[in-house]
């Protein structure tokens, strides 16, 4: 029986860079492909069709100064489950909206009709203009974390993740920094044709997952571009000890600063209450333990900082829209199995 392919739209522009968009188009390629190549001899079916879509279907220079070649416009592109956004090659603060407005508008369009958003590394600030990431987490590289959460207070900014999956239904993906590109196409590949491809892609490639996340250059980027230091070394603080008990209490304790002074500066700083703020970096650490640990919900609970089990997995839900079990039955496979197989079959 013959395989339809999926079909994935990787958005391109002029500020970007080819490594990103050829490198997540060879992986997409690769699925389904290169295993039976490499170990049978025979190429596999082909299971996805990454195609490349911009503003005008016309040849355009990207900022490396490599050519690239549109397959279609935005107008011209057909219905597609997964849109990719790759980097903006851009200063950090530069603004986007007015550059960048076309293809704001055709996002925001794609994904009322359904589509799933995947942005990488500063791509991740087109959807944040979108106004689709308002009230959900969202991560971008190092640099224009704080960008976005200035110029975004309602984005709740991941800066140690590398992968952050949010928004209603799971459509909003977003990787860090760098070459997080590669965790983000391998998630997609095992969301759209399954988990057993995204592992024989990876080694094929010999891909590793990216444990750390991008925390260390997250606080580089954080001394020189917050204004208020006495709130950046408070999140500082909090980054490593969430799971404290009255941890808003040690935090005004740290700042110095009276507890109704601290809070507002706090939320002018962040967007977030500073109790908004702990219950958002918790659950987020409470994601990558349901996706990479067999420990139970009770467990995890009290390991981010939450002594009631209840209260968590009600936060939890209202939260994410899914509740914890749910969570780690739809995306804890892939973070647990990809780290662990790196070699290439015989």
């Amino acid at each position: 029986m013959t395989v339809q392919p999926r079909t994935i739209a990787i958005l391109v522009f002029p500020d970007t860079t080819a490594s990103v968009v050829y490198g997540m188009y060879d992986l997409f390629l690769s699925a389904g492909r290169d295993w039976d190549l490499l170990t049978d001899g025979t190429p596999g079916p082909e299971l996805i069709r990454p195609m490349l879509t911009a503003r005008q279907a016309e040849p355009l220079e990207v900022a490396n100064g490599v050519r690239l070649v549109p397959h279609v416009s935005l107008a011209d592109c057909p219905d597609c489950s997964v849109i990719c956004v790759p980097e903006v090659s851009l200063p950090p603060g530069e603004p986007l909206f007015e550059r960048f407005s076309d293809e704001i508008e055709w996002l925001r369009q794609r994904h009322r009709d359904g589509a799933t958003l995947a942005a990488s590394c500063s791509g991740s600030m087109l959807l944040a203009e979108t106004g689709l990431l308002n009230g959900w987490e969202g991560t971008t590289h190092w640099g224009w974390c704080d960008v976005m959460r200035s110029r975004f207070p309602e984005v709740s900014v991941r800066t140690r993740q590398a992968l952050v999956v949010t928004g209603d239904g799971q459509r909003l993906i977003m990787a860090g920094g760098g070459t997080t590109w590669i965790d983000l196409a391998l998630y997609l590949i095992a969301r759209s044709v399954g988990l057993d491809h995204a592992l024989k892609v990876a080694r094929v490639n010999l891909i590793d997952w990216h444990h750390s996340g991008q925390q260390p250059f997250a606080r580089l980027a954080r001394t020189r571009q917050v204004e208020d230091a006495v709130i950046a070394r408070c999140q500082s603080w909090i980054a490593e000890n969430y799971d404290q008990r009255n941890p808003v209490t040690a935090m005004v304790r740290l700042s110095g600063l009276a507890e109704r002074s601290f809070k507002r500066r706090f939320q002018q700083a962040t967007g977030m209450s500073p109790l908004e703020y702990v219950h958002a970096l918790r659950l987020e650490e409470a994601k990558q333990m349901l996706e990479a640990s067999d420990l139970p919900i009770e467990a995890i609970a009290n390991e981010v900082g939450y002594e009631d089990a209840g209260f968590f997995t009600r936060l939890f839900r209202r939260k994410v829209n899914l509740t914890p079990a749910q969570y780690r039955r739809r995306f804890g496979e892939l973070r647990e199995s990809l780290p662990a197989r790196k070699a290439v079959a015989p």
